[in-house]
């Protein structure tokens, strides 16, 4: 099963030589969302034509208004990866829960993970903890926990940090949250969707205006579509690491 992962991932990504392309406003980013570790049952997936992804979140995996959740990044995701992934078919399933923690979150994996049996767990987590303040080990130890769980139900696993905000981040210290998971998912040797530097890079080279993000709905549509494609390149570099280039990935 394994030899055929591969062929079938070999053939899928290389047909064109290279992987789609971002907007030029995401791939001002790219570099800070490395394929740091494989996704071995993102490819036995692809290789048997049926991806089922489920991205735990709170708030910011959603968009205001009643179509909201159709906008939002998760949904985007769906969209990028079946256009990458032709011939197979692409789920993309959301667990979105406001003002939850990662403590919260993590009681509920084992259930998310043997209904829904995704390939991938994408947990995006750490801002409702730096609001509540809560203890950075405690943090820590939840998301520990959760990565354990979601290994345990056969899936892979992509960890996102919080949003950086300019609006908020004075108010609100995610950093320490953002570090924690960055230090988990090093020890732990799985992927860091590092969301906190992609969008304060953003910030920085003027690419999208975050305070704007907050009041316009196309600025934040434009943000959750760059979220996906970058997120859908990752995954795809990552699952073709399960072949024979995954030393010159590194």
């Amino acid at each position: 099963m394994r030899a055929l992962a591969i062929a079938l991932i070999g053939a899928l990504l290389g047909t064109s030589g290279a992987f789609a392309q971002t907007h030029d406003e995401c791939a001002v980013a790219a570099h800070l969302v490395p394929a740091d570790y494989p996704l071995p049952r993102v490819a036995t997936a692809i290789a048997n034509k049926q991806l089922n992804i489920v991205v735990m979140g709170t708030a910011s995996s959603l968009l205001a208004g009643p179509a909201g959740k159709q906008e939002a990044y998760p949904s985007r995701l769906e969209a990028a990866l079946s256009r990458q992934l032709p011939g197979i078919t692409v789920k993309v399933i959301s667990h979105a829960k406001p003002r939850t923690t990662a403590e919260d979150m993590e009681k509920e994996i084992g259930h998310i993970v043997s209904t829904d049996k995704p390939a991938l767990v994408i947990w995006q987590t750490g801002t409702v903890d730096a609001i509540r303040r809560v203890d950075t080990e405690t943090f820590r130890s939840a998301i520990e926990d959760g990565i354990e769980a979601i290994q345990a139900g056969n899936s892979d696993v992509i960890l996102m940090n919080p949003q950086y905000s300019p609006r908020t981040e004075s108010m609100i210290g995610v950093l320490p949250y953002a570090e924690a998971m960055r230090f988990v998912a090093l020890q732990h040797e799985v992927t860091l969707f590092d969301r906190f530097a992609v969008m304060r890079q953003w910030v920085e080279l003027g690419t999208f205006d975050l305070v704007e993000a907050t009041k316009k709905i196309d600025t934040a549509e434009q943000v959750h579509q760059c979220i996906a494609e970058l997120l859908a390149d990752l995954i795809m570099k990552a699952a073709k690491m399960t072949g024979p280039a995954a030393p010159d990935q590194h």
